[in-house]
């Protein structure tokens, strides 16, 4: 890898706070809201898994995409969702986002944008190494997940 390395991906890590309890615990509702948030963001679902805590209780979640995952956690007592949204290509996070915070009504958010895959501050050997290591984990990446969808 030579030259000016880019972002793999944008990752959003939304905390959403001041959301009815009754739709952090509805496991089917988070998935469908997921699922959607995945679609309308351009990504290809490969897999999703929920996992309920009990009755009237949090909900841990998460859709595997080809261009890698949307994940959320709930904390109905706290009327309190925190959301992960990592997508590389042409998929658009923050697309996935605004949907999540449409259908969930938070009464406040607090949203980071994170780019992945740019080593910051560093230059010269440091850089070739970061560089040479940033490609080696990519191809591990890439042979371990490769990006075909499965349903």
């Amino acid at each position: 890898m030579t030259g000016t390395h880019q972002a793999s991906g944008m990752h959003l890590i939304a905390d959403l706070y001041g959301i009815d309890d009754t739709q952090l615990s509805d496991p089917d509702a988070i998935e469908k809201l997921l699922r959607e948030s995945a679609v309308a963001a351009g990504a290809t679902i490969i897999y999703s898994h929920f996992h309920v805590f009990g009755e009237g209780q949090g909900i841990t979640g998460v859709v595997l995409l080809a261009e890698s995952h949307i994940s959320i956690h709930t904390w109905p007592e706290l009327g309190f969702a925190a959301a992960d949204v990592f997508m590389c290509g042409s998929a658009r996070p923050e697309v996935a986002v605004d949907i999540m915070v449409d259908a969930l009504k938070p009464t406040s958010t607090r949203i980071q944008h994170i780019a992945r895959g740019r080593p910051q501050g560093i230059s010269g050997n440091e850089a070739a190494r970061s560089d040479a290591g940033i490609e080696r984990a990519m191809e591990t990446v890439a042979h371990c997940f490769p990006c075909t969808p499965r349903n």
